[in-house]
């Protein structure tokens, strides 16, 4: 099929899932017109075999540098759309939307969608949970922002994704501390800690509507995997989406989707359920989860998501099964000690479970250990599903506990 549409891709290399998109909107009959940093020659084969052209930038992040190259590069070409799905590089995506008369998020849409406060503000005045918050740029607004919410709290970037540089706060002391280490993020959100479960509420979406769901639970909450080395953080992609306590956390995504006006292709929100049945919105992101959770979606159904993106995104039925078989886990694996990995123990644990286990993506022996701290993969991992939930977490949890890398 032809959909004699060019779209324009940024990054379509990087990050690592970044290929499988790329490949799934050539597949969907677009003509895919690359833009990235990186020499033709360094991109994936699969990214190569995929695009229909390619423009190499000095930088990704000089956006007028850019938008100016991108302008004489497309002189003639009608575009279809444009796409990215990196967080640093949406709102580079945004204003060539508006530049080039594209449809699709603004820039001043694309806002809520990186700024923590912005998005926090536009979901306060549509009725919608969010945890007490302040922006903050100076040292004296935090300690106001103490005052006015009380702790615990919660500091964080207003920019960014994942947990990095985002921090639980009990009282004075640690506050001095963290501010000590947080010197180099010039603006903070500063927010009521939530104290409850956490998910992922993740959606491709065609006019506004999800045509695909996915709810994802954090064991334990990324904030505690985020600062406590010997964790071996699971997410658990869930097969029951009608399962009663999470109703509400599905009605308040739609919500989230409709005051962003959203309308097509991938969000990655997060929510929490508190104790007493509350639920809470966290922060949303107009791109999918990464960590390799979209892999984990496609082992919920047997399905292909990327491809269900690509077909979303250039306006034809997303095509993806609803169907889900299976509870998927994904269990992340950090090294004990540092240098180069040794040893691996617990292998029979994998040798038990291999029916259940889908990817085995640990790190050979001899490879250098990675900052745990950087990236959630840390040291490889192991994605298992099964159709149980009980089951599925008593084996993720035995993968946890007897899957052991060494480094020295």
């Amino acid at each position: 099929m032809s959909l004699d549409m060019n779209v324009l891709l940024l990054s379509p290399g990087y990050p690592p899932e970044m290929p499988y998109f790329t490949r799934a909107l050539a597949a969907s009959g677009a003509r895919v017109l690359g833009i990235g940093d990186s020499p033709t020659g360094s991109l994936p084969p699969e990214v190569r075999a995929a695009l229909s052209d390619y423009l190499q930038v000095e930088s990704l992040w000089d956006e007028d540098a850019l938008v100016r190259s991108v302008a004489g590069w497309v002189r003639g070409r009608e575009i279809g759309r444009v796409e990215c799905l990196w967080e640093p590089g949406m709102l580079v995506a945004a204003r060539l939307r508006q530049d080039l008369g594209v449809p699709g998020l603004t820039v001043d849409q694309t806002v809520p969608f990186r700024d923590k406060e912005e998005m926090k503000r536009v979901l306060d005045a549509a009725g919608i949970r969010t945890p007490k918050h302040r922006r903050c740029a100076a040292v004296s607004e935090v300690w106001k922002a103490v005052e006015e919410i009380g702790f615990p709290l919660i500091v964080k970037p207003i920019a960014g994704a994942g947990s990095q540089d985002t921090h639980r706060v009990r009282d004075d002391k640690e506050m001095r501390t963290v501010l000590t280490g947080i010197g180099h993020v010039p603006v903070v959100s500063v927010e009521e800690f939530v104290d409850g479960e956490e998910y992922t509420y993740d959606t491709v979406s065609v006019d506004g509507v999800p045509a695909y769901e996915n709810i994802a639970w954090y064991r334990p909450r990324p904030l505690v995997a985020r600062n406590e080395e010997w964790v071996s953080p699971q997410v658990i992609a869930l097969r029951d989406l009608e399962a009663e306590h999470l109703a509400d956390g599905i009605a308040m995504g739609h919500a989230v989707l409709k005051a962003l006006e959203f309308e097509h292709g991938f969000t990655h929100m997060e929510w929490y359920r508190t104790a007493d049945g509350e639920v809470v919105f966290g922060e949303i992101g107009a791109r999918p989860p990464g960590a390799h959770q979209v892999d984990q979606m496609n082992y919920v159904g047997d399905i292909d998501v990327f491809d269900g993106w690509a077909r979303a995104v250039t306006g034809q039925e997303v095509g993806v099964s609803a169907e889900r078989k299976y509870n998927v886990a994904t269990v992340y694996k950090r090294a004990r000690g540092r240098g180069r990995i040794q040893r691996v123990t617990g292998v029979e644990t994998l040798e038990e479970y291999k029916d259940a286990i889908v990817w085995e993506n640990l790190l050979p022996i001899g490879a250098p250990r990675r900052d745990w701290r950087a990236t959630l993969v840390s040291d490889g991992f192991v994605m298992l599903r099964h159709p149980d939930l009980e089951t599925t977490l008593r084996i993720a949890d035995a993968v946890g506990e007897k899957v052991v890398l060494f480094a020295r």
